[in-house]
């Protein structure tokens, strides 16, 4: 063989094997690309949907006055409330059952002496009572579920 043939064979070798290398890479970074796209894409599935955050509104009941079960001297109690919902079908719902939520609120409170009443923790199971006595009027258990809280705008024991 000749020098010149020798030279043409090894750069032809040469030639082939970054072919080889080049190819590889291509491959590789394809396949990389490809794989991360996947994960992403799998992440994706995996995450739990997010449910959409319903706003809230206020609905303001009108102002309370009662008569407490009487104690040592008869007492009244004076009480404004807004109940917290969430921004459905739920208000027109509480306008329509208005006479029935105001009844049972009416008897729920004068069935209370001002010693129940007093403490903190009296005022926070009233407001659970509250809730309990609203969602009883309502028909559906989706809305009842649309019933968040119940606040006190004013609370005067007399």
């Amino acid at each position: 063989m000749s020098e010149t043939a020798a030279v043409e064979k090894s750069g032809n070798k040469k030639g082939l094997i970054i072919m080889i290398v080049v190819t590889v890479l291509a491959i590789g970074a394809g396949a990389g690309g490809a794989w991360f796209l996947l994960q992403g894409q799998q992440e994706d599935e995996y995450e739990p949907a997010r449910p959409k955050k319903i706003p809230t509104a206020f609905k303001e009941l009108d102002v309370f006055t009662v008569n407490l079960q009487p104690e040592e001297r008869n007492q009244y109690l004076q009480v404004g409330l807004t109940v917290k919902i969430r921004d459905t079908d739920v208000s027109m719902e509480i306008d329509k059952k208005m006479p029935e939520i105001r009844n049972r609120i009416l008897l729920l409170l004068t069935s209370k002496t001002a010693a129940d009443l007093s403490p903190l923790s009296g005022k926070q199971q009233l407001s659970s009572e509250i809730i309990d006595e609203i969602r009883k009027t309502l028909d559906s258990e989706m809305l009842r579920e649309e019933v968040m809280d119940v606040l006190f705008t004013s609370f005067v024991i007399q």
